[in-house]
């Protein structure tokens, strides 16, 4: 198989090299990017810049990004929404204002993929070709999977909201403020999604807030996952669940949300037996199932699960015939939590082993270990930064000073000022590296 990989390989790095100019051909581009969320302009600007930076500067529309989104979001923040600390609107950009001039915007969503032909097909029907594809499509958010929810998050009446979208998450302050007493319910469903703690962040300013305004006494505060512990990292789990207690938040795991009935206040749950428990809420946070895009699931580009299939450390597309595709981020099947902070570490790696393919015919010594970042807000003022690689080790950013397992009040700015900052100076500029800054990570 190795021979196999290096001689495909060898084959598209010959090809590059015979294109070295801008192609004639509009609708081809040696670097197509899928998708442009986080992973997709970091990539992209980050592919950029190592060539410009290695005196091979690529040409303007060199390196293209297909995207028909209107609105890039920054969607960490939507917790912050959600929590009352900033307006929604301090999270949403034009997508076309992102994207420099030197890089092409495609305002079109990907239909399907050819990578035997190394081709792309468009919902208007547009044909792209490229030398590389990098696939940074993100997930689906399947809101009807819950039956009753779509329904209840368009009511404004109904005490149904969520952080994880754009529309909803100023609801769920309004809920929080607007509950006086009663019973305030936050889910979390089993399997993938989008930041894994997110659900619970919410309920902590939730309980927080009600404190801090002398609500304690009149409502109660329950937690309800289909997980099993309430955070996979065990040294964070443990932390996080002694707090719940002292805190006096019901636990209840292995719970999934599966029905929501917001003219009488009910919600449905399917437990591990299979069974199902009907629960009375006056506030329901909910967090829907997530999953990958139905484009890709349908694609060869999919494994058995329907996340693109690469290398957990190279990025890399796992079939040797597909080896000019990458991916990173929430479509990939990199096995780590889908996060910002991930894409932070994940884009460096890929960058250099595009770079090194184009070049040499092979990825480089970069390797992705798996590194992501939960910043895990537990009240206003506190949050526990929990950082950790594969196999749910932690690999903490300042653990030679603190212990990052106790919430602290500057990891909580970071969060609430620095992230966003850095966020849309740098990271969607490809300038941002995470735990290294603004330093690009050199491999050897």
């Amino acid at each position: 198989m190795f021979t196999q990989c290096r001689a495909t390989s060898s084959r598209f790095a010959s090809i590059w090299k015979r294109h070295a100019s801008t192609s004639t051909n509009a609708n081809k581009y040696k670097i197509l990017v899928v998708g442009g969320g986080s992973g997709g302009l970091a990539a992209a600007n980050q592919i950029y810049n190592r060539f410009r930076a290695s005196g091979k500067r690529l040409n303007d529309g060199d390196v293209a990004i297909v995207d028909a989104a209107e609105s890039h979001f920054y969607q960490p923040g939507w917790t912050l929404v959600g929590c009352g600390l900033k307006p929604k609107t301090d999270f949403r950009k034009p997508l076309a204002s992102l994207v420099p001039k030197h890089i092409s915007l495609i305002s079109d969503n990907v239909k399907s993929f050819a990578p035997d032909k190394s081709t792309v097909t468009t919902t208007s029907g547009q044909d792209l070709s490229y030398d590389i594809l990098v696939v940074a499509a993100g997930l689906q958010i399947n809101w009807n999977a819950i039956k009753g929810l779509p329904e209840a998050l368009a009511d404004p009446k109904s005490g149904v909201s969520s952080i994880y979208s754009y529309n909803t998450c100023d609801k769920v302050w309004d809920d929080i403020e607007g509950l006086r007493s009663g019973k305030a319910v936050f889910t979390q469903p089993a399997g993938v999604i989008k930041c894994a703690g997110a659900p619970q962040k919410i309920m902590w300013m939730a309980w927080d807030r009600f404190r801090r305004t002398n609500r304690s006494e009149k409502v109660s505060v329950d937690f309800f996952t289909g997980m099993p512990t309430m955070f996979s990292v065990k040294k964070y789990s443990e932390v996080l669940n002694a707090l719940r207690e002292e805190r006096k938040i019901g636990g209840h795991f292995q719970h999934n949300l599966i029905a929501v009935n917001s003219n009488n206040h009910k919600a449905t749950f399917q437990k591990s037996d299979g069974s199902t428990v009907e629960v009375d809420y006056t506030t329901l946070h909910a967090t829907p199932p997530m999953g990958p895009l139905e484009f890709i699931k349908q694609s060869s580009l999919a494994d058995a699960a329907g996340w693109i299939s690469v290398d957990s450390g190279t990025l890399q597309h796992t079939n040797p015939e597909y080896a000019n595709v990458f991916s990173l981020g929430d479509c990939s099947s990199l096995p780590t939590s889908k996060t910002a902070a991930a894409i932070t570490a994940q884009a460096p790696v890929l960058t250099e082993n595009v770079y090194s393919f184009v070049e040499n015919g092979q990825v480089s010594s970069a390797r992705y270990d798996g590194y992501t970042s939960c910043p895990l807000l537990t009240g206003y003022g506190e949050l526990l930064l929990a950082e950790f690689k594969y196999g749910l080790e932690p690999k903490e950013t300042f653990s030679n000073f603190v212990d990052q397992a106790k919430s602290r009040r500057a990891f909580y700015w970071l969060k609430k000022d620095v992230f966003p900052y850095a966020y849309w100076n740098y990271m969607v500029n490809g300038r941002w590296f995470g735990a290294n800054g603004l330093s690009r990570p050199s491999y050897t």
